[in-house]
């Protein structure tokens, strides 16, 4: 394997640029490999190469369990390493904020004495139907 300082220096948005079957490269441990040739060798097929590109894959790839000699098969596909100052930073998540506060409840209050009423009328509407039906 090539000593760190052999190493091109690729930036993320060349590596994002490589996102297909034809041409495929993937960022695994910090450094860049061109797994073009391997796609259709892949054990897993070549959806889960392309579905790992854009991004840093290393979690995909331990997720994964890869053998000892599928990690030192990887030697032969390394073209360099990513420039670490060009990744983009993660987003925080940030959680979807509640509504606004209704200050009134007009519409809460509404449905509530709907929820209430409407029973208690269709349970009088039975008994003014049936009262009717049996007296006549």
């Amino acid at each position: 394997m090539e000593s760190k300082s052999d190493l091109k220096v690729i930036a993320f948005e060349d590596v994002v640029k490589h996102n297909v079957t034809h041409d495929c490269w993937l960022i695994i441990f910090g450094k860049v490999y061109d797994v073009t040739e391997f796609m259709s060798e892949h054990p897993g097929g070549e959806e889960v190469l392309l579905a790992a590109t854009g991004k840093d894959a290393t979690n995909d790839f331990e997720d994964t369990g890869h053998s000892d000699s599928a990690r030192e098969m990887m030697s032969k596909y390394c073209i360099g390493e990513i420039d670490t100052s060009t990744i983009p930073l993660k987003r925080m998540y940030i959680p979807p904020q509640p509504d606004r506060y209704n200050h009134d409840k007009t519409n809460e209050f509404l449905i509530k004495i709907l929820q209430f009423l409407v029973p208690i009328l269709i349970l009088g509407l039975a008994f003014v139907v049936r009262h009717y039906t049996k007296s006549e």
